[in-house]
């Protein structure tokens, strides 16, 4: 009996691990899609479809279907500092996508890859957090290898990577300072929650630059939808598995660990950057493949490091 009981706690973990890799894959393969093969050049807007689908489908996961319990926002200062980290994810998250214009998805997660590198640069200047200088050393591959990456890619582009750099940096400066804005018991909120209340506020303030830095993105949209009948539709497909990636991320956590996440985190990379070639054609050289290893296998041995001086 316990053995069955067993089985079927696998068997569950194994789809939600199996859905939460098709959806991070997903929709970034649906974003690199939308914005270099259809001629919709909006990540602004495409954020906002996001953001939107996000704060629609929280609430409908938190309010009807139970999925987390409810926490509700204790004081103005603390809704001023999920304000903060919204305004932190929106920058993080329209990087990433306008530099899905300019780069190969391949590349995009090799410079992505360095996360923890500003992760542990922000903790450092930020909380004063110091890691032990073998921790540290393991870092030195990470970027080390980035910039092999960027010498070997056919298709650098340094708009596209200077984007990159800034959205990587915003998703690790976002982390650190959700660790010290709601570091109190009383004001901790899990994932789910914060991406609840995170989602509107990211709607409010991409909403006027939309319109400000994408004035004709509705005309152009309808255009285009006359010309590629799907687009509408993977449009909203790509919303709802942003959301999804995020569920299944607290679902992933929640029955397994952090760590296990981080290590899926790692593997996740090297299978979008395959899938992507396989589908996208996009050149690679030995010399980009090389250097994108190197800081796969500095952020693996990044990782064990921290675990074995906690």
């Amino acid at each position: 009996m316990l053995s069955a009981q067993s089985e079927k706690q696998a068997f569950f973990i194994a789809t939600l691990i199996t859905f939460w890799y098709s959806s991070n894959i997903g929709v970034l393969l649906l974003n690199k899609l939308l914005l270099s093969n259809y001629g919709f050049k909006f990540p602004i807007f495409l954020t906002m479809c996001h953001m939107t689908a996000c704060a629609v489908l929280s609430y409908v996961s938190i309010v009807f279907l139970k999925i987390a319990p409810f926490q509700r926002i204790k004081s103005r200062s603390q809704f001023f500092r999920i304000a903060t980290l919204s305004i932190v994810f929106c920058g993080s998250v329209v990087g990433g996508n306008i530099s899905l214009r300019y780069l190969p998805v391949s590349f995009n997660q090799a410079v992505g890859a360095t996360t923890p590198f500003f992760t542990a640069l922000f903790a450092y200047l930020i909380t004063r957090k110091q890691e032990a200088w073998i921790t540290y050393g393991c870092l030195v591959p990470v970027v080390t290898g980035v910039i092999i990456a960027s010498g070997g890619e056919p298709s650098f582009h340094l708009y596209g990577f200077l984007m990159c750099i800034g959205a990587t940096a915003a998703r690790a400066f976002k982390s650190v300072l959700q660790g010290v804005l709601l570091s109190s018991e009383g004001e901790k909120l899990n994932s789910m929650n914060l991406l609840l209340y995170m989602s509107p506020i990211a709607v409010l303030v991409l909403l006027p630059a939309t319109l400000v830095m994408e004035p004709n993105v509705i005309d152009v949209t309808t255009t285009l939808a006359t010309e590629h009948r799907f687009l509408g539709l993977l449009i909203l497909v790509n919303s709802a598995m942003a959301y999804g990636a995020n569920l299944l991320n607290f679902l992933v956590t929640k029955h397994t660990s952090a760590l296990t996440l981080q290590v899926l985190g790692n593997a996740k990379g090297a299978v979008a950057v395959v899938i992507s070639i396989l589908i996208f054609q996009n050149p690679v050289t030995f010399i980009g493949i090389a250097g994108y290893t190197m800081t796969v296998m500095g952020v693996v041995a990044y990782g064990e490091s921290k675990r074995r001086h906690k």
